[in-house]
């Protein structure tokens, strides 16, 4: 299945990603301290939002990962 950034919000791809993978998985393909210290959606997102380069792993990341 092909996935698409189209009509998806950064909290809801992040969610999924964490459904599908698990924080320990995230924080080893994106190694960023919000992944692995004490994670959370609501942290992530804020770093994520301020942090272009880690977003763009993280869809990276949502784009090449399938249900």
């Amino acid at each position: 299945m092909t996935r698409s950034l189209q009509n998806i919000t950064l909290e809801a791809l992040l969610t999924d990603l964490v459904n599908q993978f698990g924080w320990a998985y995230l924080a080893q393909a994106v190694p960023i301290h919000c992944f692995q210290n004490d994670p959370s959606i609501k942290s992530s997102l804020k770093f994520l939002r301020k942090t272009p380069w880690a977003r763009a792993k993280v869809e990276d990341l949502y784009l090449t990962s399938a249900d």
